[in-house]
Parts: C-alpha cells; sequence; structure tokens
C-alpha cells in the first residue's frame, strides 16, 4: 500500500501559525521514514493526519480505504502480568492462527527484536527499551499496512535508545510504510528516508 501526502500543511486555528505546508511525499512499503524536526514542528500532528485523525487545513493525503494501521507511542503500555510472548501472539491468535502457530511465530519476532530472552518475562518486569521493542514487534505482529511510530526513544536513555534503534532498522517489511516521529539522529540513521520538517 502506497501512501502519497499532497500538499499538506496545518496549524490549529486561522491567525495561528503554520506548522508545516506544501508536504508532498509518498510513502512506499517495505521503507522507514524518519520524520525529524524540532520540538512544535508538527511531527506528531502530521502522524495524526496521516492516520486519518485529524484532516489538513491544506492538501490530501491519498491511500486506499482498507487498510490497517499500527501504532508505537512513547510510553508503552501492556498487560503487567502477561508474558513478552503472549503480546506478540495475540494479534497473531485475533487473525486466526492457531495457538502453537502463533506462540512459534511471536517467539521468531521477539528473536529479531533481541527480546527472545525475556519471552517469559511479565510485562511489569521489563525495562524501558526492552518494552519499547515489544510494541515494535507487537505492531509487526499485527500485519499493518502502516505502521506509525511516535518518539519511541524520548523517554530513554542513551544506551537503552541505541537497543531500541537497532529494532527500528529491522522495522522495514515488504507490505508496511513505517513512519517514525523522531528528533533522535541515532533513530534517523536506523531509518531507510528521512522527511524533515522545519
Amino acid at each position: 500500500m502506497r501512501v502519497d501526502l499532497v500538499g499538506v500543511g496545518h496549524r490549529f486555528g486561522p491567525d495561528a501559525p503554520w506548522l508545516f505546508r506544501n508536504c508532498d511525499q509518498s510513502l512506499e512499503p517495505g521503507r522507514v521514514y524518519a520524520l525529524m524536526g524540532p520540538s512544535g514542528s508538527g511531527k506528531s500532528t502530521l502522524l495524526s493526519i496521516i492516520a486519518g485523525w485529524l484532516t489538513p487545513i491544506e492538501g490530501s493525503v491519498d491511500m486506499p480505504s482498507n487498510h490497517r494501521i499500527a501504532w508505537g507511542f512513547q510510553n508503552p503500555h501492556g498487560a503487567p502480568r502477561r508474558t513478552a510472548r503472549d503480546h506478540v501472539a495475540l494479534p497473531l491468535l485475533a487473525r486466526g492462527k492457531r495457538p502453537a502457530v502463533a506462540d512459534s511465530e511471536a517467539q521468531s519476532l521477539l528473536d529479531r527484536f533481541g527480546l527472545g530472552s525475556v519471552a517469559e518475562r511479565p510485562f511489569r518486569q521489563l525495562s524501558g527499551g526492552e518494552a519499547q521493542r515489544l510494541m515494535l514487534a507487537r505492531g509487526i505482529a499485527t500485519k499493518p499496512d502502516l505502521l506509525l511510530v511516535d518518539e519511541p526513544t524520548a523517554q530513554l536513555d542513551h544506551t537503552t535508545s541505541e537497543t531500541v534503534n537497532r529494532a527500528i532498522a529491522h522495522l522495514a517489511t515488504d507490505g508496511t510504510v513505517v513512519v517514525v516521529a523522531t528528533h533522535d539522529t541515532g533513530t534517523r540513521d536506523s531509518c531507510t528516508d528521512v522527511i524533515q520538517l522545519v
């Protein structure tokens, strides 16, 4: 699924300054886009526009009508007593996978994101970096057409951020468009493309 941003611009109110204007970008499956810009430049707003949660003041977002969106937020949330594997297996079960198959595929995804050793650990015992990577793995497990990730390293220290950025480098999948809003140059370097808001 391709997403086309055509002349997209937004501001909050007729007298407010523009956050951004004339945003033209084609988002292709299998690519990971770093959405860069200083605080207040509208990164999270543009994510909401791409998701269809917010209508831009100018321009349009063109994509197929039947599409699946997954989100990754700054502060990951999970079921405290459920294991890391449970969190990734659940969307697989929801798609009709048999439990044994869902567990096997969930384990493969956890391994891919460097979480294989904590598969049996309850969510409440995961570190911040582990929880953030788990949300990325769970996002991919839903097989989304579009995965939107908002400031995944904003609350993390440098070392933990590096582990999350390595996981972001593994987000590219053949059928998924991934957009990561960030101010972290390490996250930018883990992506395949950059969209710069000024």
